[in-house]
This record gives structure tokens, C-alpha cells and sequence, in this order.
């Protein structure tokens, strides 16, 4: 039986609503799930469009990043060439890692390059609290400093930058929706892109008003009692 199959199956289902929800487009942005009982992290493969994507072609990793053949379920040393008839792992697969050792919580990866976020990732600009839903990343929603994708660099400024929240901008470049599931991370990164529309249009307008920490925190001790963080 192939391992991991529903982590898979998660993936490419949630790979399609991304693109739907156009948080993403072609290609663009990674997703990945941890099965922690495993040891296995689920992650979306380098370069294919995610309507083409089948169960086979999601690879596996270690928690190293050492790739496991999605065809025999072999251990194959970080042999890139070897795994998944030459499939690679996303090109970020580094801060998926970085995130996974950094906070236990985290099981769910979700990174977009959706218009509205990244507007303000290009900015350098924290998203603040203009609408309570920023509740799902937190008090708002910070920007981890530049570094070229793909790098060790990347990867060590995200991990530095999430601290207890569950997303974070990439500075010009998107962003990063952790959670303890698929559907917790998606639901985040969607309800962030809403939020930034938001700050977006009321700037437009006028100056927006910023709701205070205190109210914050009686927002987000509320969302405990939601489960999967249902908006109202």
C-alpha cells in the first residue's frame, strides 16, 4: 500500500483550492503535510502544475530531507535523481523542515504567493489588526527579512520570524501558513489573503482603525473554542 497515501491525496486536493482561491498560480507555491507517527513529511514535488498532480508524484521525506521512493517506499540517501521517476521536492522544501523542527504544533505547511499578501510581503509591511480574522495568525501578521529562495538563508528567517504565529509574510515574495492540519494551515492563508484585501482597500479610503492587543487577545482566547476556526 502506498505510504502516506491520504497525506497525498490532502495535498493535491488542497493544491487545487489554492489555485481555485487564487492564492496561487501555475505552479507557484508549496504545500506539505507531517505525519509525525512516521517520521514522514508529505510535500508537493518542483515544477508541476498542481491539475497534473497524482499521489505518486508527491514525494516523501525524513525530517533530514533524505527522499523516499514513492514507488517501492525505499530510502534512497537524498538521491534526487533516483526518487519518484526524477521528481524533486519543491525548491523550498528547506524552510518546510526548518518549521516542522522548529515548533512541534506545526503538522501543515501551506506557502502562496497570493496577490494581496504578497502586496504587503513587497512592502516590507506587517499586516496589523484591521479586521479580527488577522486572529488566525495571531495579533498580526509579521514579515521575515529577504533572503533568494531556496536558500538556507530563507529557511533560518522564517524559522526565526514564526514564533508562535501561524503565518508569516516572506518579504517580496508571499507567504507562509503553518497549522496542525491541512485544513487549518489553508483556512489561515485564505483568511489572510481576505484580511489583506482589506487593509488594502481601507487604506485606499482613509486610514484604517487598528483593533488594541486587549481586544485581540479576547479574539483569538474565542477562536480556542471554534475547533477548526470557523469564521462567524
Amino acid at each position: 500500500m502506498m505510504k502516506l497515501l491520504h497525506e497525498r491525496e490532502e495535498i493535491i486536493k488542497y493544491s487545487l483550492k489554492m489555485v481555485k482561491s487564487a492564492l496561487t498560480t501555475g505552479s507557484g507555491g508549496n504545500l506539505s503535510i507531517f505525519n509525525r507517527s512516521e517520521g514522514l513529511i508529505a510535500i508537493t514535488p518542483s515544477g508541476i502544475e498542481y491539475h497534473e498532480l497524482t499521489p505518486n508524484d508527491i514525494l516523501l521525506l525524513d525530517i533530514d530531507g533524505n527522499i523516499i521512493s514513492s514507488s517501492n517506499s525505499t530510502l534512497l540517501n537524498s538521491n534526487l535523481q533516483d526518487a519518484n521517476f526524477n521528481l524533486k521536492p519543491s525548491s523550498e522544501v528547506g524552510f518546510h523542515l526548518a518549521l516542522y523542527r522548529k515548533r512541534s504544533d506545526i503538522n501543515a505547511v501551506v506557502h502562496t504567493h497570493s496577490p494581496y499578501a504578497t502586496t504587503f510581503a513587497c512592502l516590507n509591511r506587517e499586516i496589523m489588526p484591521v479586521h479580527y480574522l488577522v486572529a488566525f495568525a495571531g495579533k498580526k501578521v509579521p514579515v521575515a527579512p529577504y533572503a533568494t529562495f531556496g536558500t538556507r538563508e530563507l529557511a533560518d528567517n522564517i524559522a526565526s520570524t514564526i514564533d508562535d504565529y501561524n503565518a508569516i509574510l516572506l518579504a517580496n515574495h508571499g507567504l507562509v501558513a503553518v497549522g496542525k492540519t491541512m485544513q487549518n494551515a489553508f483556512n489561515t492563508a485564505e483568511e489572510i489573503e481576505f484580511v489583506a484585501r482589506i487593509c488594502y482597500q481601507t487604506e485606499c479610503i482613509g486610514k484604517p482603525i487598528i483593533l488594541s492587543d486587549d481586544e485581540m487577545d479576547k479574539v483569538i482566547e474565542k477562536f480556542k473554542d471554534y475547533g477548526s476556526k470557523e469564521k462567524s
